[in-house]
């Protein structure tokens, strides 16, 4: 929770980041919700609906929501005491398999993709490096924890569905992400917004993780 906050209420630049790296405005144009994805007009995150928060990163394949802040939470603790907690705790190892799944679907060579569509350069780089940095952190304390070599690598029929599924999914998390620079450039043609909304549901029908 420490590192989850620090991140996102106390990083400055942290929401300007959040709404140019992810399509958080693109989504609220998508018509499958009965409420707005915010409770008020700020921009705040604490204003911001938790499905549209998690839509967000999702579609940037990001998925922090899901991960963030465990490897920083397990930092210095006993790898075998945690190997032995997953092993006798069915609610650890539910969390950790539950944190594989998610991960396994996100890409941290794409979210840097949608990092380039922060006007701030300098921002977008030390956000996206704290982000990478901690996911790092997470896929060390996860694999530790696991025994694996691999994400899911103890999930094999789950590894081998996702990994069917991203060969349909990456290009079009690649053709949203020269739609949104487009639109937000100006361009105005209605197929842009089409296709920014049609990659966003292929990319959660992809992911079956749309938040």
């Amino acid at each position: 929770m420490k590192a989850y906050r620090a991140l996102v209420y106390e990083t400055p630049g942290f929401v300007d980041y959040f709404r140019a790296a992810t399509p958080i405005a693109e989504i609220a144009d998508l018509k499958i919700g009965s409420r707005p994805a915010s409770r008020t007009a700020s921009p705040a995150i604490e204003d911001l609906r938790a499905i549209p928060w998690v839509f967000s990163w999702s579609q940037s394949r990001v998925m922090l929501p899901g991960w963030f802040g465990f490897g920083s939470a397990v930092q210095g603790e006993d790898p075998a005491e945690l190997r032995a907690m997953a092993e006798a705790w069915p609610f650890f190892r539910t969390v950790v398999q539950n944190m594989e799944m998610v991960m396994a679907k996100a890409d941290m060579a794409i979210a840097r993709r949608y990092a380039g569509l922060v006007p701030d350069a300098a921002l977008a780089e030390r956000i996206y490096d704290a982000i990478r940095a901690e996911w790092d952190r997470t896929v060390a304390a996860v694999l530790s924890i696991t025994g694996q070599q691999t994400l899911l690598g103890g999930q094999p029929e789950l590894n081998r569905l996702i990994r069917q599924r991203m060969p349909y999914v990456e290009p079009l998390n690649h053709v949203q992400i020269e739609l949104i620079r487009r639109r937000r450039a100006g361009d105005d043609d209605p197929r842009v917004s089409n296709g920014i909304l049609l990659a966003i549901n292929g990319v959660a029908a992809g992911l079956r993780n749309s938040g």
